[in-house]
């Protein structure tokens, strides 16, 4: 949910707010009704979230023990101002509410994705893990010995470019001695945060997260396992296929054709998304090669230039441009003098009048697409920025990453040259199914890691899944969603999660997974209303301000409304639809089955 600031981290959203002394419930529900009670808490979450917003910003962007202590600081002051803002909303509950003002105050209550215990001690403890465990990631590295030491951000180049089985797997295993030291602080942190979930009237975190999205937590879970159900022939098939063909390259002694794939192979450290193994993919070779990334390199884009060119995207649909003050603050490439967190994110401080991307950005067509989508939360930021400060937020948070997902999806073969960016747009059945392949890599294989993400914490929130099982939980899950294994043999005296930035930065994942499933409804109906004729996956909304005022005055109404009224707007469903992914990838389905015919797929 959101208060200010917004901090996407490809994203997150943190929010943490200045204290304030409160006077006790009984006391706010003589003296203020409920609406003074929410215009009080809109007026003090305007003029306050200047401060946490700069504390998280320079602790991303300058990683050192001093910034440490400022954000675990500003993370305290807001959580002790949550706290207390909450005990003061407990005395409406009885009371007949406008729906606008009660939906104000159950988002305060669901205002922080760190609930923290009402005592100061617990709570100070609580915030200064959190600060260590986001720390501790963005300064990981693998170290073969004092003086050779690897970056995460360098190990994520040598998984996308490295073919070599053993080199992959030292790159793989040394990206996960970072985590270990996180275990003992991580189940702490479990311990701590599920105590301040209770006492906000919640079984756990878990609990708490699913229910921020119109429905009971109970029916949100079975929405989420509906439409994986919708997507999971797709991937199926799809694993069938790289698993074969990944045999074929390594040799089936090392990836065997009757279980996982193993993890190290996919061309992602994580094996979350696996479009750098399209080289080993590719069902037609040389046909339609979009290689943007020598566009990129040849034309020597600066950073600031691909920024440029996402932001001319929106522009096209009606949108401003970004103010000066973002091109003047943002964070476009990694500095040399110190460390900080390269994860790619949006920032919308100062309820969206100050506008940033933190990345350290390099002349790729992937990292093209990140900048696309970045400046999707950037401009959804600046849509609702005139909304009440409670209201200023995504309608659920799978909205905000729908949003520059749905641009990429206009990144087709035409718009790419329409911009100079590659030479040849064609349009063939086999370049068809190229495309498709080279998308589905990453938006259909990311599907069940996106789901499974927060299974497992709801699992670990719930204590289903006890600490003296994380690791072997963490991939029983992955095996069971992903149909992939480790490398070589995991114990509990490792901790792979806390390997992946959004375990130990406390980020929901669901909205990602929910973002895959929304991109595509979403285009549809946007393509629809720009007039667009033909398959879905030709559809570029460039230019169209008609698609564009649609989408802005979706974006417009924030979090004022459920997502439901929302998505209705848009799309004139009230529903989450999966079927227009199927609609999209139908050509690559049925390339798929063709391939697949005779093999045994499964895992």
């Amino acid at each position: 949910m959101k208060k200010l600031p917004e901090i996407f981290t490809g994203v997150l959203l943190v929010v943490m707010i200045s204290a304030c002394s409160q006077p006790s419930s009984e006391n706010a529900a003589m003296t203020e009704t409920a609406e003074q009670f929410v215009e009080r808490a809109n007026t003090e979450l305007d003029e306050l979230s200047r401060e946490i917003g700069a504390a998280e910003w320079v602790r991303s962007t300058y990683i050192t023990q001093d910034t440490a202590i400022i954000a675990a600081a500003a993370s305290e002051k807001y959580a002790k101002w949550h706290s207390g803002m909450v005990q003061l909303a407990l005395a409406y509950d009885d009371q007949e509410l406008s729906p606008e003002t009660q939906r104000a105050i159950n988002l305060l209550k669901l205002g922080t994705a760190l609930p923290t215990p009402n005592d100061p001690a617990k709570r100070k403890e609580l915030t200064l893990i959190a600060t260590e465990l986001k720390g501790m990631y963005g300064a990981g590295q693998y170290c073969r010995n004092d003086n050779d030491c690897i970056s995460g951000s360098e190990l994520e180049g040598l998984m996308q470019d490295t073919r070599d089985y053993d080199e992959l797997e030292e790159y793989w295993t040394g990206w996960r001695t970072i985590s270990p030291p996180m275990r003992d602080k991580y189940q702490r942190y479990v311990e701590l945060v599920n105590e301040g979930a209770g006492e906000l009237g919640y079984g756990d975190l878990g609990e708490m997260w699913r229910a921020g999205f119109d429905m009971s937590p109970a029916e949100f879970q079975g929405e989420a396992a509906r439409l994986w159900e919708q997507v999971k022939p797709l991937y199926e098939e799809l694993h069938c296929a790289v698993r074969v063909k990944l045999g074929e390259y390594y040799g089936e002694d090392k990836v065997p054709q009757d279980g996982p794939i193993p993890a190290h192979l996919l061309g992602n450290m994580w094996a979350q998304e696996w479009g750098f193994i399209y080289d080993i993919m590719e069902p037609y070779p040389g046909v339609s090669d979009l290689d943007v990334d020598s566009t990129l390199k040849t034309k020597d884009y600066s950073p600031q230039e691909m920024v440029r060119s996402a932001e001319n995207f929106y522009v096209s649909l009606g949108m401003d441009r970004l103010p000066d003050t973002f091109w003047e603050r943002s964070q476009f490439s990694k500095p040399q003098d110190r460390e900080v967190v390269c994860h790619a994110s949006a920032w919308g401080l100062d309820g969206g009048n100050d506008l940033r991307i933190k990345m350290c950005i390099k002349q790729t067509y992937d990292e093209l697409r990140t900048i696309y989508h970045e400046l999707g939360h950037n401009y959804y930021q600046a849509a609702y920025k005139d909304q009440p400060p409670l209201f200023q937020g995504s309608a659920h948070s799978g909205f905000h990453e729908a949003i520059g997902d749905t641009v990429t999806l206009s990144m087709t073969p035409d718009y790419l040259q329409e911009v100079g960016l590659v030479n040849s747009s064609e349009q063939s059945e086999q370049a068809i199914i190229n495309r498709q392949m080279q998308m589905a890599l990453d938006k259909i294989a990311f599907l069940p890691f996106g789901k499974l993400i927060d299974e497992w914490r709801w699992g670990v929130f719930s204590g289903e899944i006890v600490p003296e099982d994380y690791n072997k939980a963490w991939w029983e899950m992955r095996r069971k969603y992903q149909g992939i294994a480790p490398p070589s043999a995991r114990s509990e005296e490792n901790f792979d999660p806390g390997a992946k930035y959004h375990i130990p930065a406390n980020v929901s994942y669901t909205r990602y997974f929910l973002a895959r499933i929304l991109q595509f409804q979403f285009q549809r109906s946007l393509c629809e209303t720009a007039g667009h004729e033909g398959n879905l996956a030709s559809c570029s909304i460039y230019g169209s301000k008609e698609a564009g005022g649609k989408f802005f005055a979706m974006m417009a109404s924030g979090q004022s409304e459920p997502w439901q009224d929302a998505l209705e707007k848009l799309t004139g469903t009230r529903e989450m639809d999966a079927t227009a992914i199927i609609d999209y990838f139908a050509p690559l389905m049925r390339y798929l089955k063709e391939q697949n015919a005779g093999r045994s797929c499964g895992w």
